[in-house]
Order: structure tokens, then sequence, then C-alpha cells
């Protein structure tokens, strides 16, 4: 698989990466099976498939056991990226970004994921009682102790926390130039896909100007982009479409334009191009050091998203993706 680097650490890892939390968190659980999650982390690796990226929150921590035991025999062949930050509880999930805990969390996550140091350790979220500087202060001196390789920023559910009037990562980006001043940021991970463009106005272009990777976290809009999802079929009650806006009857069905689109690009290409396929492409054209990290818990599906890094879109493809109508949710 293509190659590329993330960062001012001049991270190398696959082009396309792999998103573990559907494996053992927030999709249905009625499908999760350990064995499958752990098919598909081997046959990511065999592909090229490098970037691992789970957090100690999904499950939570069980993401990150099953992750370790593929990594107890392939350690050398992967990127691994995990995170810190959030707790969870019954029934809610808060942050936690005092210094003490930091260092206790990565601690505990070398000891899940069965290595020695993590190559991305990314702040989950901010904790709105402990300035950020601190929180990163603790995980910059992670690096120099050498337990972590690199820091990054999570920006994905930067939606629920955006200030009327502000732009949907203001607060992102102020965060982000705050924890510059203390340790170098490697990279940030936020939503970007074909129905989710917000961080190309200014999130994407900020990391871009300072040499920052970006990883594209649900790059096949939960699912919809792949064209699999029948509008009406219906979640379970833990899959968390089941409360997303844009997963309702109604709004699925509005939104098949987007799918039609990326269908007919994909038969331009070939009868076995996929709609998914032509959506990672689609990321992958953003520039040099994004890297889109889809989820899936299936061999044949991480095997169908290695491939979009050889497919490449024409500027007649650009302008048409560019052309489809914007996502519409049940707030529109």
């Amino acid at each position: 698989m293509e190659r590329r680097t993330i960062g001012a650490a001049t991270l190398d890892v696959g082009a396309v990466g792999l998103g573990c939390m559907p494996m053992s968190w927030a999709y249905t659980g009625s499908r999760q099976r350990g064995d499958e999650s752990m098919r598909t982390v081997h046959r990511a690796l065999d592909l090229g498939t490098t970037l691992l990226d789970t957090a100690d929150m999904y499950g939570p921590f069980t993401n990150e056991l099953l992750v370790g035991r593929v990594l107890k025999e392939r350690r050398a062949e992967a990127f691994v990226s995990t995170k810190v930050g959030l707790l969870v509880g019954e029934q809610h999930i808060v942050a936690n970004g005092r210094p003490g805990y930091v260092r206790r969390a990565c601690d505990a996550s070398l000891r899940r994921l069965q290595t020695d140091v993590i190559d991305l350790y990314q702040l989950h979220r901010a904790d709105p009682e402990v300035p950020v500087e601190e929180t990163w202060g603790a995980m910059a001196d992670l690096v120099r102790a050498g337990k972590v390789r690199a820091l990054g920023l999570c920006a994905v559910g930067a939606r629920a926390g955006r200030r009327p009037g502000a732009g949907m990562y203001d607060t992102t980006i102020g965060q982000l130039q705050r924890v510059q001043q203390v340790f170098p940021v490697s990279a940030v991970q936020a939503e970007l896909s074909v129905w989710s463009r917000e961080a190309l106005d200014s999130l994407l272009p900020w990391c871009v100007a300072r040499g920052i990777g970006f990883l594209a976290a649900m790059p096949l809009g939960n699912g919809f982009l792949t064209g699999t999802l029948t509008p009406g079929g219906g979640f379970e009650p833990d899959d968390l479409r089941a409360r997303h806006p844009r997963f309702t009857s109604e709004m699925m069905a509005a939104n098949q334009p987007l799918v039609v689109g990326l269908r007919r690009i994909a038969a331009r290409h070939g009868a076995d191009v996929t709609p998914a396929q032509v959506a990672l492409a689609w990321v992958l054209s953003l520039g040099p050091h994004v890297v889109p990290v889809p989820g899936t818990k299936q061999a044949r599906w991480v095997t169908e998203n290695a491939a979009a890094h050889a497919l490449r879109l024409t500027a007649g493809d650009l302008a048409e993706v560019a052309g489809l109508p914007p996502a519409r949710g049940s707030w529109d």
C-alpha cells in the first residue's frame, strides 16, 4: 500500500487506516465477534493498513485488549494509535485531563496493548476543569519517558461544543494553538467525509499550513456512504446510528443522492469499484498528509477499503463530488 507521513515526527503509515472502535463499541453489539475482529486486524496488516486506531474508552478497555492480542504477534508491522481523556460510566461519559490520571491511563493502555510504546497518543477530549496545557504537558512527559512517540488531538464531536455564531472547529483550533506552545502536535483527528465536509473550511487548512497530519474519522459516514444501508432498516438500540439525526428513515431516504453520485463515479472506474472506495479516494485526494480511518469489524470491508488507495479520481470526478448536495439531518 502507498505510504504517507504525518506530522512533525514524520510518522510513516499506510495510506488507509483501520478504526477499531466498531469491534467493541458504539455499533450493533450483537454482531461483534472477537475472533472475527482479530482476523480483520490481521487482514489489515497483511494489506499494509498499518494504522490501528483505538481508545481506552472503547468497551471500555476491551478494544485495546483485542488489539493487544494481535500486537503481541505483529507489533513491528503496526502503527498504534490510542486515546486518553474520557471516562465511561453506566449512563454518562466525562472528561479527565488531570496529569496524574493521564500517566496512569497510559501505563494501563500499554499493558492492554501488550507493547512498550504507543506510536500516537491522542487527547480524546479536553477536560474543562483542567487547563489543556497541563494535560498536554503530562502527555509530553510520556514522550520524553519513551512510552509514547508522538501526540495528537481528537476533534471528533466538535459539533456538540459549537458556540452560536462560531465556526465548528474554532474551539479546537484554539486548543491546538495553546498546546503547540507546550509540545508539537503531530496529528489531528476529526470527522471528514463526502457528507461531513466542515473540516475543509478551517481545521484541515490549519493543519496543512503547519505540517500536521490529519486523520479523517468516519470517512464513510458511519457506513451510509457505502450504499449498503437500507432506509427504514432500523438499528439496534445500542447502535449510535439509532439516535443520529442523519439516520432516521426520512433522512436516509433524503440523502440517497449522495450514494447515487458516488455509485455513478464508481461505475466509470470499473465494475468492481464501490461507492465506499470512491468516498475514501476523495478523502485521500485532499492531500498527502491526510489518512482516512474507516472503522469496520469485518475482513471483507477492510479489504475493500484498503484497495481505495489505488483509485485515482479525475478532475471531473472531483468536480462531481463537489457538486453533490449537502447531507441533511433531522435538525435541518
